[in-house]
């Protein structure tokens, strides 16, 4: 693997490792998340025997931001599941049920996948950048400013997004797994 952010490929697997995604080139941002949704998800994933927690002890949820057009499955699509807070919202987590393991976010309106720092082995894990969404976060939790703290996505995050965009053509590819995962 290279050292170079533009060529390095990282991957991103479920705790068993039967599910693996690669994850090619810089990441557009590393971010911890503390809005309501992602707060609602990852006490549903937190809860099964042997999950992998999700949640930070201060309720946020680190992610990876990488461009859809630069994942590949590398393998165990087959055992994903799809899971939405409701059944119109148009962001859906990808969970490994072999294993409870939530692997991705995505908007699916987006171009964009938010993979779950925690899947990513830390040797090649970037440091988490920026926290979002800190208004929602939970009552009594103080955070560090260490790192810039935003109450909701930052310009510097939203100019990242539209640069990334743009290098895509201002396309929004679907995310495209096994025939038989639910969509």
């Amino acid at each position: 693997m290279s050292g170079n952010d533009a060529t390095r490929i990282r991957t991103a697997t479920c705790q068993c490792g039967t599910v693996a995604l690669a994850m090619a080139g810089k990441p557009i941002a590393a971010v911890t998340c503390y809005c309501h949704s992602c707060q609602a998800a990852g006490q549903t994933f937190d809860v099964p025997p042997g999950a992998p927690r999700t949640l930070e002890a201060d309720g946020g949820t680190p992610y990876l931001l990488v461009r859809k057009d630069r994942i590949e499955w590398l393998s165990g699509t087959d055992q994903l599941d799809e899971h939405r807070l409701r059944p119109d919202s148009p962001t859906r987590r990808f969970v490994a049920r072999c294993c409870n393991s939530p692997i991705a976010l995505e908007f699916t309106k987006g171009h964009w996948l938010s993979v779950y720092s925690a899947r990513i082995p830390a040797e090649n894990r970037p440091a988490t950048e920026m926290r979002t969404m800190i208004k929602e976060r939970p009552d009594g939790v103080e955070l560090p400013d260490d790192i810039p703290n935003h109450a909701a996505p930052s310009g510097k995050l939203l100019w990242r997004l539209l640069k990334a965009w743009a290098a895509m053509g201002f396309r929004a590819p679907k995310v495209e797994t096994t025939k038989g995962f639910a969509r």
